[in-house]
């Protein structure tokens, strides 16, 4: 593909987009290709609303709010757009839908950079009643299509690389902030409770710089950041496994240790890809987890954003499950060797 440069004109340009179409064509093939794949497998493809009666209540997702009015002067209502198309998709599996997957449209604010836009394309799948390890082989699956459908096998971002056709590499967290950081995690989770000062001192000899209300939350996402994230998927792709139970409020936790969760991420050239969960589908706990989210973003943010109560009582139905979402966008950007997000979207947003 071509190198193609920042954006200094519209990208309705004629110049701008020549320069661009390239890359905007592969992106069909490997939409084409990821849909098809999908079909091979059994999955039904659906379409759920953009608008929402809550958009997700993770504490660090921002939402775009907006007003539905009432016909004939009837009242308004506050609606959103969704960050993500997961509490529908769990509403279509409590309904009977047992594979399902979405090309979704989502949006999330103050969210900008090379690699995030406030409108983007997630794929969001589901298997009820299959283990959530089964989603590490759909991921394999995938980075093979996607790299064939834009005819090259590997995947690169800024300098890094990965082999697309080759096995991920299966790491745990708890393994990475060791390799990676020299912090033993899981010693800052006895019982499972997050142990702040613990994850704080191992995070200051490794040479990370602490803030005093750095929480035990941020204090793991700056040695992620800073000192593991980088070093995952280069040479091949990462399955970074066995999230803290802590950060993990839509997961289940491991049979197999208690302090963990079924959740992972997909990394390839230090880029995060994808985010999966064995299911959680207690709706008891899944209401208070969400309301303890809820409450920590007010006392960051200064808001918060309603339960979807409907989405509660649908969860009391849903059969076991495991859900990932994974970000088409990024995936094309590193099949293609683009180095920001706007170069593989048709029609980006002006302005960094």
């Amino acid at each position: 593909m071509p190198d193609v440069p920042p954006l200094s004109s519209p990208f309705w340009a004629p110049h701008v987009h020549a320069d661009r179409r390239p890359i905007l064509l592969a992106r069909g093939r490997i939409v084409a290709a990821l849909r098809a794949w999908f079909a091979r497998h059994d999955f039904v493809e659906v379409e759920t609303g953009a608008l929402q009666a809550s958009p997700g209540n993770e504490i660090h997702l921002h939402a775009f709010v907006t007003t539905l009015a009432g016909p004939d002067g009837a009242a308004a209502s506050r609606l959103y757009l969704r960050t993500s198309p997961e509490f529908a998709c769990k509403k279509l599996l409590a309904a009977g839908e047992r594979r399902i997957v979405e090309f979704a449209k989502v949006f999330r604010n103050r969210e900008r950079g090379a690699l995030h836009h406030p409108e983007f394309t997630l794929i969001e799948w589901y298997r009820a009643g299959e283990p959530y390890r089964t989603l590490m082989d759909d991921c394999a699956a995938l980075l093979k299509e996607a790299a064939q459908a834009a005819g090259s096998r590997t995947l690169t971002f800024r300098g890094r690389s990965a082999d697309a056709f080759a096995e991920p590499e299966r790491l745990s967290v708890a393994e990475a902030f060791t390799r990676f950081a020299g912090i033993d995690l899981l010693a800052a989770l006895p019982d499972g409770k997050p142990d702040r000062e613990r994850l704080a001192k191992s995070a200051q000899a490794a040479g990370i710089q602490i803030a005093d209300n750095d929480r035990w939350a941020d204090i793991f996402s700056k040695v992620l950041v800073e000192r593991v994230e980088n070093n995952l998927g280069i040479g091949r792709a990462t399955i970074l496994d066995e999230y803290p139970a802590a950060l993990s409020a839509l997961a289940r936790p491991s049979p197999k240790n208690p302090r963990v969760a079924e959740r992972f991420e997909l990394y390839a050239c230090g880029v995060e890809l994808a985010n999966g969960f064995g299911e959680l589908n207690d709706a008891d706990e899944q209401r208070r987890r969400l309301e303890a989210e809820m409450a920590e973003k007010e006392r960051i943010y200064g808001e918060r954003y309603p339960v979807d109560e409907d989405f509660i009582a649908a969860l009391a139905q849903m059969p076991p499950a495991s859900g990932i979402a994974l970000g088409l966008d990024r995936l094309v950007m590193l099949a293609t060797g683009a180095s920001r997000i706007d170069q593989v979207l048709w029609t980006p947003m002006a302005g960094e």
